[in-house]
Parts: C-alpha cells; sequence; structure tokens
C-alpha cells in the first residue's frame, strides 16, 4: 500500500488501497475506465496542493497524474495554449511571463498541476483562470466519452466549477487557455498588489514586475511552498471568502457594523474569511495540539512538525467553524477537497 501523505502539500493521509502513475492522457482514460468497469472507488491524484486525505486512507485506485506536454498556437493577438493535466501550474506561469503572454501571471506561486486549475477555478490577486480558459478536455464518467467543454460549459464562479460540483463524474485530461501576447500584465484589480507595484488599480506592468511582486506577497503569506518554511506545509486558503445574499449580508452588518467586504453583483456581498477567523478570536499562530493556524496568513490550516493527523487538523477547522457561525452567524465553508472525511454540521 501507498502511503498518500507524501502527496499532499499538508503532508496528510493514510494508504491507498491501490495506486498507480498515469504517463499519458490515454492512459488516464483506460485506468479510470477500467476502474470504472469493476466498481473500483478512483481517485485522481494531482500536485496535492488542495487536497486533504483521512488517517485512514483511501479504499480504492489512487490515480496520480503524470501526463506532460504543451501545444501552443496563435490566433490574431492571442496565444492559444493547451496544456497536458500533468503539468505544473507555475512552470506554466514561468513560460507565459518569460515569452510574453499575459493573463496569468499574477497566479504565480500558485502550487499544483494544471489540471487542478478549472476545478477549484484557481484564482489569486485579481485574476483567475476562468478569464483566460478556451477549453477543458476531460474524460465523462458517465458518457464513457471524452469530451471538449467550452468555457460557458464549465459553469465557472467563485472557486467552483462543474467539474468540482460533480467530482466524481469527470476527469481533467487538458486545458486550454488563450493568452494575449504582451510583455504587460493584465488590469491590476488587487489594491494590495496594485500597492505593492507602485500602480493604480487598473493599471498595468511589466509581466516579470507582475509576478515577482506576487510571490513575495505570497512568500509573506507562507503561500509559496518552501520546505525550510512549516507554515507553507498546509493546503493554502483552507476556507473561501464567504458571498453572503443581501438578507445575510444585513444580518452581519448589525452584528458587526462596518466589516470589511465587497460588494459584487445582484446585491451579493463578499466577505473576508481571514478577518472573520481573527474576529472570532482565532489570531496566526493560534495552535491546537500538533497543528495551527499558520504565522503568516489566518486563513491557512498547518502541519508545522509533520507529527499531526487528519483528524487533528480537522478539529481545528471545526473549531474555527463554530467559532465563526456562533459570533458572526456565518457558516465558513472549506476550500480544499476532504477525502474520506468531512467536518460535519
Amino acid at each position: 500500500m501507498e502511503m498518500l501523505a507524501p502527496y499532499t502539500t499538508l503532508r496528510l493521509g493514510g494508504p491507498a488501497r491501490d495506486f498507480a502513475e498515469a504517463t499519458s492522457a490515454e492512459q488516464l482514460v483506460s485506468l479510470i475506465a477500467e476502474a470504472d468497469a469493476n466498481g473500483l472507488p478512483t481517485l485522481v491524484l494531482g500536485g496535492g496542493s488542495n487536497l486533504v486525505v483521512a488517517d485512514a486512507g483511501f479504499d480504492g485506485l489512487v490515480v496520480k497524474v503524470a501526463t506532460e506536454g504543451v501545444t501552443v498556437s496563435r490566433d490574431g493577438e492571442q496565444v492559444i495554449v493547451t496544456v497536458e493535466a500533468g503539468e505544473d501550474w507555475d512552470r506554466l506561469v514561468v513560460r507565459a511571463v518569460t515569452e510574453g503572454w499575459s493573463g496569468i501571471e499574477c497566479m504565480s506561486g500558485v502550487p499544483g498541476l494544471v489540471g487542478s486549475t478549472p476545478i477549484q477555478n484557481v484564482g489569486a490577486y485579481g485574476q483567475e483562470v476562468a478569464q483566460t480558459i478556451r477549453c477543458v478536455r476531460a474524460y465523462d464518467r458517465l458518457t464513457r466519452q471524452v469530451v471538449d467543454l467550452e468555457a460557458r460549459q464549465c459553469g465557472f464562479s467563485y472557486r467552483d466549477s462543474v467539474f468540482k460540483r460533480d467530482l466524481a463524474r469527470y476527469v481533467v485530461l487538458a486545458v486550454t487557455y488563450a493568452l494575449d501576447i504582451s510583455e504587460m500584465s493584465g488590469p491590476v484589480g488587487y489594491a494590495e498588489l496594485a500597492k505593492r507595484l507602485g500602480t493604480e488599480a487598473g493599471g498595468r506592468v511589466p509581466l516579470a514586475a507582475a509576478r515577482e511582486a506576487v510571490l513575495g506577497l505570497r512568500r509573506g503569506k507562507g503561500m509559496v511552498l518552501d520546505p525550510g518554511d512549516p507554515d507553507t506545509r498546509s493546503a493554502g486558503s483552507f476556507f473561501t471568502n464567504p458571498v453572503l445574499s443581501p438578507e445575510e449580508a444585513e444580518e452581519l452588518a448589525g452584528r458587526a457594523p462596518g466589516h470589511p467586504h465587497w460588494d459584487m453583483p445582484g446585491g451579493l456581498v463578499k466577505v473576508p474569511a481571514a478577518w472573520l477567523i481573527e474576529q472570532a478570536g482565532y489570531p496566526k499562530g493560534y495552535q491546537r495540539g500538533p497543528v495551527r493556524i499558520s504565522t503568516k496568513h489566518t486563513l491557512a490550516l498547518t502541519n508545522p512538525t509533520g507529527a499531526a493527523t487528519t483528524d487533528d487538523l480537522l478539529a481545528l477547522a471545526r473549531e474555527v467553524r463554530d467559532g465563526v457561525r456562533e459570533k458572526f452567524g456565518v457558516t465558513l465553508v472549506n476550500e480544499p477537497v476532504l477525502v474520506g472525511c468531512d467536518l460535519g454540521e
């Protein structure tokens, strides 16, 4: 049996009953199809950066995605870049910055593989992959066909997609991005990044400058993987920023007048989860046994010494979630995928 902890950035998770590595899309489809035909549960494993695996492990087949390949073509003032699911995401960002492809530079330093990006609709510092994805190739386990889903068919929303809403149905094989041919970044839409770059919101800067600024901000929050930094032994942001209905937002305003928020279309209001957590009494460095909130970023739950269990981590997550709900009436939702475990009610 293969232990799964070494394959996750949290370094948590028990054994897999069966384990295989897929080095081509055809092999990946074959392994999944055969497991489905035999009624064997499967887990598709990418970079393990957005994954929490139970201490009991996974009683089925774990398929590690190790496919590689990038093809590039030109379409007017854009490049069309099709990338196999097993390619490292940040390596793609480095290539884009180097070659003058604009649109993903603000997602520098995000850990994981390309195949995971549409599932979570990965985003950072004002950019998200939904803005550049043209098409996603996937194996549809329901129809047993390889399908090409255009961006409009992917159901992208904040940290969500059809792939996440139905994890058991689709296996991402490759992602096609449309990137602008430009040495300049997309409009800088995130205030913290704009300040770091010395530009106004909406301004553009050289791609390399945007990347370095983002990496600096992420390192300051323990969000760039570093074996020497125990705060990076995490799954990144553990909770998503809540998006509240007008009624929920009004209730929160009554409990916390003047709280930070972002107005969204339809009267919705997004609230920073980090602020809710800190104000509920869980500051950076808050510890519960062998796990703690990152000393650099309130949203990250960490396994700093590597001695924790998944149950330890989930206990801290529940404590934080329940504390925020009690104080503010807002229920935080986990961002990482939980395998064989859950936070309960």
